[in-house]
């Protein structure tokens, strides 16, 4: 059973304790935690994959490479054991991706890669002796009929473990940690980012002397072959938001050739006028193998939205009917109580107009 770092603590490995090392520069979101607390005089594995020269780690996060079609290019990774006794790693590469909250990921070992996972030649295990570092090679041999544009894909080191259910049912349970390979494949590099919705929401605060803020909802997919940096911006009037300053809400989004996210704006402190306007403008930009962005042709969209106080001109209205249904009930029984007085009144004279006439006729 794959061990996804969504999901680290699902299962307890029952034989050893596994750590992989999450300090090292250049892990990737696919690494994971395993540990069993429960069994305190287990050891424990602790590990650390990163790309490397055949001397060793060289200080990359990552690998990019820019091949042509049938070219190949051979790397190397650095697997560090930390543990106090060897340990013998399996090895794996597989398609990459991004996961729907922005982290790189790879696909389990029981999902089949079609794409940059095959494209990767690695050892099957290695042992690497108590702290000790081992290096090796891999290979990336870009296919002749491959596409141009970029292809992702993963390197990782892994340990299976084994786990008793209480039933007494055993699985095993991988754990793994490396980093990414991107590989460019050279010719026509089509950037385009496809804006699939945006909608825009305005909530209001529930004090009715308070603004209220406009939620700008976007779902974006990169229609190209080249990976993106897309950073969306909601704009009113002189205000925008996120504020440029915040590096970590105005940080981008990446987006590989045909991913799709989803994302979320909130441009605070809106008056509830009635409605609103919003510009939204999302940018996206080319990553350059050298870590260079080239700006593409931004994407706009003007948003309508209601910025009414919803609830609160419900709860006026509901108190403005039941205050007019008071009066209004108060009126009828007014009206009744001088109809009924006008009947007596008028029964009345009729009484003393008959008493009259029968005086007269006697």
């Amino acid at each position: 059973m794959q061990h996804h770092p969504d999901h680290a603590h699902a299962r307890r490995p029952r034989r050893n304790r596994i750590i992989p090392a999450l300090a090292v520069v250049g892990l990737v979101a696919f690494s994971s935690l395993a540990t069993d607390a429960a069994v305190a005089d287990e050891p424990t594995v602790t590990w650390s994959v990163s790309p490397a020269d055949a001397g060793g780690p060289d200080g990359r996060a990552w690998v990019e490479l820019e091949l042509d079609p049938g070219e190949t290019a051979t790397e190397h990774l650095a697997v560090r054991n930390l543990s106090a006794e060897e340990i013998t790693f399996g090895l794996t590469a597989a398609d990459g991706y991004f996961t729907d909250t922005g982290r790189f990921n790879m696909l389990p070992s029981d999902q089949e890669s079609t794409d940059a996972g095959t494209w990767i030649t690695v050892d099957e295990t290695v042992t690497v002796a108590p702290n000790g570092t081992a290096v090796l090679p891999f290979e990336v041999r870009v296919p002749e009929n491959a596409t141009p544009g970029d292809h992702a894909a993963g390197v990782a080191a892994s340990i299976t473990s084994v786990s008793a259910d209480p039933d007494g049912t055993r699985l095993g349970v991988e754990s793994r940690v490396g980093f990414r390979v991107m590989t460019r494949v050279t010719g026509e590099l089509r950037p385009k980012l496809d804006v699939v919705a945006v909608d825009a929401t305005y909530d209001t605060s529930w004090n009715p002397f308070d603004p209220g803020a406009i939620r700008i909802a976007t779902r974006v997919a990169n229609g190209g072959n080249v990976r993106l940096d897309v950073t969306t911006s909601a704009i009113m009037g002189d205000r925008r938001a996120p504020d440029p300053a915040d590096a970590e809400a105005s940080r981008p989004v990446e987006l590989l050739p045909g991913d799709e996210r989803v994302g979320a704006i909130e441009l605070p402190d809106v008056w509830p006028l009635g409605f609103a306007m919003v510009r939204v403008e999302l940018a996206p930009q080319v990553v350059g193998l050298d870590g260079s962005a080239e700006a593409a042709e931004p994407e706009v969209r003007e948003v309508f939205v209601w910025t009414m106080l919803w609830p609160h001109l419900l709860i006026a209205i509901a108190v403005a009917l039941l205050v007019g249904g008071l009066l209004w009930g108060r009126r009828r029984r007014a009206q009744e109580v001088e109809r009924l007085v006008r009947a007596a009144q008028e029964e009345g004279r009729r009484s003393a107009l008959a008493s009259a006439t029968s005086e007269g006729d006697g």
